[in-house]
């Protein structure tokens, strides 16, 4: 257990606001205990009402302790759950919308009996209309009337083409135990016919440029022209505003402009009121910051990645988002917030967010607390054929991705699906200016057509770099020559400085230590074992002022060590499993990062 999950109060699961980035005060809660039930995957029907197997603590998976049910859905199951909800009083709207984070992978949901939708993916965000299900419920002009919500689950996980990240039923070493069903918060929000779905704010150095979408059901007798009012503050005081048309990008320049940095993490407050005929009829709270990212040459030549227009060398951290106790889900928000913490104290200043999309929450503390986020999409495809993604790590050619069969994407559907999840993606999270490096595939696995996504990325957000293929299978595409190297000693090579991206070492390290009473299991891997944290921290030390170091001087551009926190049998982590241990000293690892800053001239 985490602290945090040792201190879990059931009645109280997860309860911030999960969408901070489009915020209104209409918000109902859904975590908790639901019923679940696991059955055969050709069942159409929920269970009846002596046939569920007990009770779930939603939003943890039923594989993760804290869920309380330590059962694993199976490819040939489904997993059901049910609840009754009650809306309070004065939870008033036009339209009642049921949200989930995430649900792995695919799900129906019915309300009063009442089919109301589902999802296929795992990783994002969805939203029901559930208002006219609600209006034939049994309850439904009763004062304080039930509602039923029942969830139908299906997960394949490593046996069909979705996308499911590290996770595998025969889960060991680099791979991590499969979780299924609700994994975020579920939640319900009353919003008018005419409401804000969305807002795309886009920084620059100046300036914010935003874009107001609306959802607008109201009947063609009473639609009237709808405007929006963005007004911009700093520390409660507004220093901006607009109105905009719904749809159209407007440009709103900020004075005397706050730029956003790791060591000044500087945010602007954002309303967004939604008109009608000059009354207001929805209103969202939300955030921004001013920043810009990209590639340019240091004083010396070097390409460098850049920060608000100048060399900024970036120091991170491989993040899995991984937790003993909950899985996929974090035991509170704290905990989320606490990880972020950990690698600024340790003198990082990015995480390589690691095959996984995390909770909206996340990435808010990110922006708050600052740091730079390399966001990985989550991979796919159906079996990998080991011998063709790993084999340039051992020195073998790089192979064309178009062989789709030889990279587990033969299956077309599954490359569709991974398409759609790319632009999910990238709409979800675009918003946050933590994220400056968008990173499409990893070491080869569900890779295909690697120039063409980096392309197509490059189109939906023109804003932010890219690692086309992270490790090797290297396409020659993206914005960055991106290397792992764990198993020789790294040495930066003449050939990858001589063209026209900027070199990463995007994973090294994975120095191994166990901790005793902090471990998943009896099982270690790592890239090089130690015994003591004195043998650790020498060789720590010795890796970055041989290796790191002078790489970093010779032009480096960024470094991300495996990794933040061990992972079940992977225990290369700085901090435990359980984040009670720190493995390194502080001051130790604070100076090895100042050491690589200085080395490149910041």
């Amino acid at each position: 257990m985490t602290p945090w999950g040792a201190a879990l109060d059931p009645e109280s699961v997860l309860p911030e606001y999960p969408r901070p980035q489009l915020a209104r005060d209409s918000y109902l809660n859904l975590n908790g205990y639901w019923q679940y039930a696991i059955t055969g995957a050709h069942r159409e029907q929920p269970p009846g009402d002596g046939d569920w197997d007990g009770r779930i603590l939603v939003p943890f998976s039923p594989e993760a302790p804290l869920s309380g049910v330590n059962r694993h859905l199976q490819p040939q199951q489904l997993l059901w759950y049910r609840r009754t909800v009650t809306l309070p009083e004065g939870f008033a709207g036009e339209r009642i919308l049921l949200h989930f984070g995430a649900v792995d992978s695919s799900c129906r949901v019915t309300v009063n009996g009442i089919p109301v939708g589902g999802h296929d993916g795992g990783y994002v965000p969805f939203s029901l209309d559930i208002t006219d299900a609600l209006a034939a419920g049994p309850d439904a002009n009763s004062p304080g009337g039930q509602h039923e919500i029942v969830v139908r689950v299906r997960d394949l996980s490593n046996t069909g083409s979705a996308s499911r990240g590290k996770q595998t039923l025969d889960r060991g070493g680099i791979w991590y135990t499969a979780q299924s069903g609700i994994w975020q918060t579920v939640w319900l929000e009353a919003v008018p016919q005419a409401s804000i779905s969305r807002l795309l704010l886009v920084p620059d150095l100046e300036s914010v440029t935003a874009t107001v979408l609306v959802d607008d059901l109201r009947s063609t007798t009473d639609s009237t022209d709808l405007q929006a009012e963005v007004t911009v503050s700093a520390g409660g005081h507004p220093v901006a505003d607009a109105v905009v048309v719904p749809g159209t990008p407007v440009r709103i320049p900020i004075p005397d402009p706050h730029l956003w940095s790791p060591e000044d993490p500087f945010l602007y407050d954002v309303t967004v009121r939604l008109l009608a005929d000059g009354k207001e009829t929805d209103r969202v709270r939300s955030y921004t910051a001013l920043r810009t990212v990209g590639t340019g040459p240091d004083d010396a030549g070097h390409l460098r990645l850049l920060l608000n227009g100048r060399p900024y060398f970036h120091a991170g951290l491989l993040d899995q988002g991984y937790w003993p106790d909950g899985l996929y889900t974090a035991p509170s928000d704290e905990a989320l917030a606490s990880d972020i913490r950990a690698a600024k104290d340790l003198g990082f200043n990015m995480l390589r967010k690691h095959i996984k999309i995390e909770p909206l929450r996340w990435y808010y503390h990110a922006d708050r607390l600052g740091i730079l986020v390399w966001q990985d999409l989550v991979n796919g495809g159906t079996a990998y054929k080991h011998a063709v993604v790993t084999a340039p790590a051992v020195g073998a050619a790089h192979r064309s991705d178009d062989d789709y069969a030889a990279f587990g994407r033969a299956d077309e559907q599954g490359r569709e699906q991974f398409l759609a999840e790319l632009h999910g993606t990238v709409e979800l999270l675009g918003n946050s200016p933590s994220i400056v490096v968008w990173v499409p595939f990893n070491e080869g696995w569900g890779q295909f057509d690697a120039n063409a996504v980096a392309e197509l990325m490059r189109r939906l957000d023109p804003t932010r770099t890219i690692d086309h293929a992270s490790g090797w299978h290297d396409q020659g595409g993206g914005d960055l020559k991106s290397v792992h190297f764990y198993f020789v000693p790294f040495r930066l090579q003449k050939s990858w400085l001589a063209g026209s991206r900027a070199v990463v070492l995007s994973e090294y390290g994975g120095y191994s230590l166990r901790i005793p009473g902090h471990t998943f299991n009896d099982k270690e891997f790592g890239y090089r074992r130690f015994r003591s944290r004195r043998a650790l921290a020498r060789a720590y030390e010795r890796l970055h002022r041989r290796q790191i170091e002078p790489a970093v001087a010779g032009g480096l551009a960024a470094t991300v060590y495996t990794q933040l926190t061990d992972v079940e049998d992977e225990v290369n982590g700085l901090l435990t499993y359980d984040r009670r241990v720190v493995k390194l000293d502080a001051q130790l690892v604070r100076r090895i990062n100042a050491g690589l800053r200085r080395a490149a001239g910041g």
